[in-house]
C-alpha cells in the first residue's frame, strides 16, 4: 500500500512550486500521471510519449526491460518527463511519498531546463504531442493498407532509424540545393569585391559542400520515394530533431534537475521519517558508477561547484547557454576532476590499463576524452560527398582517430541503400588505411 494520497501530492506540489518560483525557475506547467511499474516500462519503451507510432524495436525494449526487472537485474527510473508544453510526467504508484516529492522537485528542474536551454528552442514543445499522435495514425494507416503493409513500413523505419541522427549536430536546418546555390553565389559575389580573381563556384555539383543531413538529402534527391516513404522519413526526421537536444545535454539536464530537487527539498523541512529516506534516495541518484560516468553525479557536482565558486546566477547562465560539450569545456576543472575521481583507462581483455589520472597534465586529456564520449560525439559523423554517375551515392566518414566497426557500418550502408534505392559507398579509414564499404 502507498503511504500517500493525491491530496498529499497536491500539497507538496504547491510548496515545491512556491520555492522554485522564489529562486527564479521558469518551467512549463506539469501534468502528473500515475501508473504502475508495468505501465512505466511501456512509457519508457515509447520515450514517454502518450502516443507514438508502432515499431518492433519498442516492443523489444519493453520485453527486455520487463524481463530484467522481474529478475531483479535492473531497476526502473524514478521519474520520466517529456519536453512538452504542458509537460507530462509519470509517477509510479509503488513509490513512497518521500520519493514522489523528490521526483516532483526533479521534474520542475527538468521542465525549467527544457524551456530555457538554447538547444531546445526549436523543439516545438507546444505541438510535439499532437504531431506524434497524428504521425502514429498515418503510419498505422500505411500498415493496414494492403498495397503497403507492415513489412514495407518496418523495413523503411528500420532504415530511417539507422541514420536518424546523421544530421547537422549544431542545429542548422537542411538547405535545399537551390538554397545552397543562392548562398554560394551570394558569398562568391561578396568575396569577389575583395578578390576579383576568386573562381566561380561549381553550381552543378550536388551537394555543393559536404552534407551531414542524410535523411534530408535523401528526401530531396532520391527520385524513387513513394509518398508514404517520404512521410515516414519526415516523421523520423521530426523525432530526431526533437530528441537530439536531450542527447546533447544529458549531463547538464540531469545535473540541473538533481541540483534543484536537492535544494528545494532541503527547504521543505521534511519530517525525519521522510528526510532520511530522501537523503538515501538522493545519494543513490547522484552516486558515482564504477567504470562508467553517471551523468547525474557529474552534472550535480559541477553545478554545486559553480554555485560555490561563481554564485547561483552563473548556474542559470550555464543552464541557458551551454550543451554538455561546452559545459564540460568551460567548467570542468582539475579540482573537479579530482573530486569526481575521473581517470582514463583502456580495456586489455585480461585487465584494465589506466592511461591518465587527474594530475597536473592528465586532467586535460581526461576532459577531452570525456567530451569525445558526450552527447552525439559517440556517433560517427557521416556526410554526403557527391552523387556519381548512375546515381551512386558517395558518403565519407569524418575519421577522428576512432575506427568505425565495419560489420555494423556495412549493415547501416545496406539500410541507406534501402532508402536511396541504388548503390551507396562509404569511404572511411581503418587502421590508418583508406577503406571502402
Amino acid at each position: 500500500m502507498s503511504d500517500w494520497s493525491f491530496k498529499d501530492l497536491e500539497q507538496f506540489d504547491t510548496r515545491i512550486c512556491e520555492i522554485a518560483k522564489k529562486y527564479g525557475l521558469d518551467w512549463f506547467p506539469i501534468i502528473y500521471e500515475t501508473c504502475d511499474y508495468y505501465e512505466m516500462i511501456g512509457n519508457m519503451s515509447y520515450h514517454g510519449m502518450p502516443s507514438h507510432y508502432a515499431h518492433w524495436s519498442f516492443g523489444k525494449s519493453f520485453e527486455r526491460t520487463h524481463q530484467m526487472y522481474n529478475l531483479g537485474a535492473e531497476g526502473l527510473p524514478y521519474e520520466l518527463i517529456i519536453n512538452s508544453d504542458p509537460a507530462l510526467a509519470y509517477l509510479m504508484r509503488e513509490n513512497p511519498l518521500h520519493l514522489q516529492v523528490l521526483i516532483m522537485a526533479h521534474c520542475v528542474g527538468h521542465s525549467d531546463f527544457f524551456k530555457n536551454n538554447k538547444e531546445f528552442l526549436t523543439t516545438e514543445s507546444e505541438r510535439i504531442v499532437s504531431k506524434f499522435r497524428t504521425a502514429k495514425k498515418r503510419i498505422q494507416a500505411y500498415i493496414e493498407d494492403p498495397s503497403i503493409g507492415i513489412t514495407k513500413v518496418e523495413k523503411t523505419l528500420d532504415a530511417a532509424h539507422a541514420i536518424q541522427f546523421q544530421m547537422n549536430r549544431y542545429g542548422a536546418r537542411y538547405f535545399t540545393i537551390e538554397e545552397q546555390r543562392e548562398r554560394a553565389l551570394n558569398s562568391w559575389k561578396l568575396a569577389r569585391e575583395k578578390d576579383p580573381d576568386i573562381p566561380h563556384p561549381d553550381l552543378k555539383k550536388i551537394p555543393l559542400k559536404p552534407e551531414h543531413d542524410l535523411l534530408g538529402f535523401i528526401l530531396e534527391h532520391c527520385r524513387f520515394l513513394e509518398h508514404w516513404e517520404t512521410d515516414i522519413l519526415e516523421t523520423v526526421c521530426t523525432e530526431a530533431h526533437y530528441f537530439l537536444p536531450q542527447m546533447k545535454t544529458k549531463i547538464m539536464n540531469e545535473g540541473w534537475a538533481s541540483f534543484w530537487h536537492y535544494k528545494i527539498c532541503q527547504e521543505l523541512n521534511l519530517p525525519t521519517a521522510m528526510h532520511i529516506p530522501f537523503i538515501k534516495s538522493h545519494n543513490q541518484v547522484v552516486r558515482p558508477h564504477t567504470g562508467a560516468v553517471n551523468p547525474y553525479h557529474v552534472g550535480f557536482t559541477m553545478f554545486k561547484h559553480i554555485e560555490k565558486e561563481h554564485g547561483l546566477e552563473e548556474c542559470f547562465i550555464a543552464r541557458e547557454t551551454c550543451s554538455d560539450e561546452s559545459f564540460i569545456r568551460m567548467y570542468l576543472t582539475r579540482e573537479l576532476c579530482v573530486e569526481l575521481e575521473l581517470f582514463q583507462f583502456m580495456d586489455r581483455e585480461e585487465f584494465y590499463l589506466i592511461t591518465e589520472v587527474s594530475d597536473e597534465d592528465g586532467w586535460k586529456n581526461i576532459r577531452e576524452c570525456l567530451i569525445k564520449q558526450t552527447g552525439t560525439n559517440n556517433i560517427p559523423v557521416i556526410y554526403v560527398e557527391e552523387i556519381e554517375e548512375n546515381d551512386v551515392l558517395i558518403l565519407h566518414h569524418e575519421h577522428d582517430g576512432r575506427d568505425i566497426e565495419t560489420s555494423y557500418a556495412k549493415r547501416v550502408v545496406g539500410h541507406i541503400e534501402t532508402l536511396w534505392k541504388n548503390t551507396v559507398k562509404l569511404i572511411t579509414t581503418i587502421e590508418d588505411e583508406p577503406f571502402e564499404i
